[in-house]
């Protein structure tokens, strides 16, 4: 006597109707389950037991709708739809231009999603394996989805933790996982012990279920019959029931943390026994961890690049909070998956400036230049910015980007203006407030906007930074001292209400150099009583209503565009900046420009102006890095084939974050 009859083909229609294909009643369920159960059930059958749900194109788009909702979705993400059945959401993504591949363990499945990619023309990878054992590499997926309640087929919660590990494996960091989970809580209490339905014309299938022994599981058998041909199919099979605490739990033990629960409603062509579709919840959790090294394969040599960055150790006074948050280190996370992608560099990421000096006085000789991505400045001080350049070069060791001087020179907005203004170079009216002064003759028309002279990341400037008066103003400059100290000078400027501009340049001109596409910043949905600034507010707080600015190409007139990027490329070169720089400008109400600030070694993070700037252009965030790091071993004249020994390589074993591309 047989338990069940599983086939992945179609039944064969020369057999006798007498042939027996039940085992008849049982007393208990749990004993007539294979412990691979899921290997045998998932044929053309559960496409008609299930096909009211899963064969509904209607609500796998819905469907979609609402993980798309979720997760926010982008096109250039990459996506992998595990346990994806006959790939209804991994082509339903693809149909909408996301970059989806599926895996099962149904060999008939994926064939049927293969061939349905197939009829519509679409490039989409199905592959068969097991969710145990992924035949994928670490780090490779922005988002992994589990649908269809597909999570808890195995005999164990630590199988399931196994496929947890897994997917947090083949995840990037701060990749995520999206689970379609039945809540076993309301199912414990309601799922129906018997039931039947027609599945069509010709077709039937008989429920029986009960709970395990252990209560955490719910056991299912389905009696599939053709009134043709008899029973067909007498089938059994588990699902574990997982309450949310429980399965927080488990994403805990796994790695994963971020754990949120969302709704989803289940639909349905008959809406009559919904089994473990009757009522279930959509789980999401964030894998934070550190890029997996690799060995760089392929390649003889490598140029050894350490990369210098803030100290997520210490205090930074220009954060909202003071201190590095998630965002930080996703931004961090993601420059080091860009960094991966350009062949022929070995990077090593020191970001301790206690021992920063000891690191780079050991790596010294062993290293090829430093990528300095040091924004922050020495401790995290942004006056201290010049000081990392400057203990470079006291070591002899090239870097990337704008030296002490130029650093120096242009974290002086006042000084900037004044060099303009020697080039004949607009710039807006403006009167400068040396820490001592108690009164002002600024001689400037209302409305104005103060700044802090000095300083970068446009802290203290907010929407209250505008004055239209003289009370006004006494009270902004009150409270940007009281805030600030009393030993900052202040910049007191027309405001101008104008375009909003940047342009961006990487590279060294009068030499080889591309200046990226100019963008402006839209206003269009900030509330009409807030004053068009992209002030600190804009730049970290996203969620006030400055958090809705938006940068886009720049509509100017040829002319006007011609000018600001003839004057860009001359202050780039008389202030010295190198690599890379951006400047800002506002037009006046006649459409004039007029010159706000420069800003060497700007902001290089993935969502940041310049990297948005080198989008408009065709140019990738990687390949942006890539073009930075190249604009400056032209600058030091190196030969690229020229790296460190190979014998050093093996000397770059400080207790850095280092990582291979």
């Amino acid at each position: 006597m047989t338990d069940d009859i599983h086939t992945d083909e179609p039944p064969d229609s020369r057999q006798k109707n007498n042939h027996r294909r039940t085992i008849g009643p049982v007393p208990n369920l749990e004993e007539h389950v294979k412990p691979d159960w899921w290997k045998g059930i998932f044929n053309h059958l559960y496409l008609k037991t299930d096909g009211d749900v899963v064969d509904d194109q209607r609500i796998t788009s819905s469907e979609i709708d609402r993980i798309i909702e979720i997760l926010h979705l982008e096109p250039d993400q990459k996506i992998l739809d595990l346990c994806c059945g006959q790939g209804r959401h991994t082509l339903e993504l693809a149909r909408r231009g996301y970059n989806a591949e599926g895996l099962d363990q149904s060999h008939y499945l994926i064939q049927r999603a293969r061939s349905t990619a197939k009829k519509e023309g679409l490039s989409v990878r199905f592959r068969e394996g097991d969710a145990r054992r992924l035949p994928y590499r670490t780090d490779t997926y922005d988002v992994v989805l589990v649908l269809g309640n597909s999570f808890g087929y195995l005999d164990s919660v630590e199988e399931d933790l196994r496929i947890l590990t897994e997917l947090r494996r083949i995840l990037k960091p701060w990749g995520r996982v999206l689970l379609d989970v039945a809540d076993g809580e309301y199912l414990k209490e309601h799922f129906q012990p018997r039931s039947w339905e027609w599945i069509d014309r010709t077709m039937f299938v008989c429920r029986e279920r009960s709970l395990s022994l252990d209560a955490q599981r719910l056991i299912s058998r389905e009696v599939i019959t053709d009134v043709n041909k008899g029973v067909v199919a007498d089938q059994f099979y588990a699902e574990r029931l997982y309450t949310p605490d429980a399965l927080r739990r488990l994403l805990e033990r796994a790695g994963f943390s971020s754990i949120t629960f969302h709704e989803i409603a289940t639909e349905s062509q008959r809406n009559q026994d919904l089994g473990m579709m009757e009522r279930r919840y959509i789980v999401t959790a964030v894998t934070r961890k550190e890029w997996s090294s690799t060995k760089t394969r392929g390649q003889k040599k490598a140029k050894n690049v350490v990369v210098l960055l803030g100290d997520p150790s210490r205090p930074d006074a220009l954060k909202p909070s003071c201190t590095f948050d998630d965002d930080d280190f996703y931004t961090i996370d993601q420059m080091k998956a860009a960094l991966r992608e350009l062949p022929g560099y070995r990077f090593t990421y020191l970001s301790r400036h206690e021992t920063m000096l000891q690191d780079l006085t050991r790596l010294k000789g062993k290293i090829d230049y430093v990528f300095n991505l040091c924004d922050e400045g020495f401790n995290n001080d942004p006056r201290k910015e010049l000081h990392v350049p400057a203990l470079l070069e006291m070591l002899g060791i090239p870097y990337t980007g704008s030296g002490p001087q130029a650093l120096a020179f242009c974290y002086d907005k006042s000084l900037v203006h004044g060099v303009a203004r020697e080039m004949r170079i607009p710039v807006p009216d403006s009167c400068f407030i040396t820490p001592g002064d108690r009164t002002y003759d600024i001689g400037i028309n209302f409305p104005v906007i103060v700044k802090p002279n000095e300083g970068d990341s446009s802290y203290g400037i907010t929407q209250k930074s505008i004055a239209h008066s003289v009370e006004e103003l006494a009270d902004i400059i009150n409270s940007l001292r009281a805030k600030m100290g009393y030993d900052h000078s202040l910049l007191i400027e027309e405001f101008l209400t104008g375009k909003d501009i940047s342009v961006g340049i990487i590279g060294n001109p009068p030499g080889c150099c591309t200046v990226l596409p100019i963008t402006e910043e839209d206003y269009s949905a900030l509330p009409p009583d807030l004053p068009r600034i992209c002030g600190y507010e804009a730049k970290w707080l996203p969620d006030s209503p400055y958090g809705m600015i938006v940068s886009r190409p720049a509509e100017l007139p040829e002319e006007t565009e011609k000018a600001i990027v003839r004057c860009c490329i001359a202050l780039f070169e008389r202030l010295k900046c190198r690599d890379y720089c951006r400047f800002d400008w506002r037009l006046d109400e006649h459409g004039n420009p007029k010159l706000l600030e420069v800003n060497p070694n700007p902001g290089w993070c993935w969502d940041g102006h310049l990297a948005k700037m080198a989008k408009y252009a065709g140019i990738s965030y990687p390949e942006m890095l890539g073009r930075i790091l190249k604009a400056a071993e032209e600058r030091f004249g190196m030969d690229h084939e020229k790296v460190a020994q190979e014998g050093d390589k093996e000397t770059l074993s400080l207790d850095l974050d280092r990582e291979e591309a």
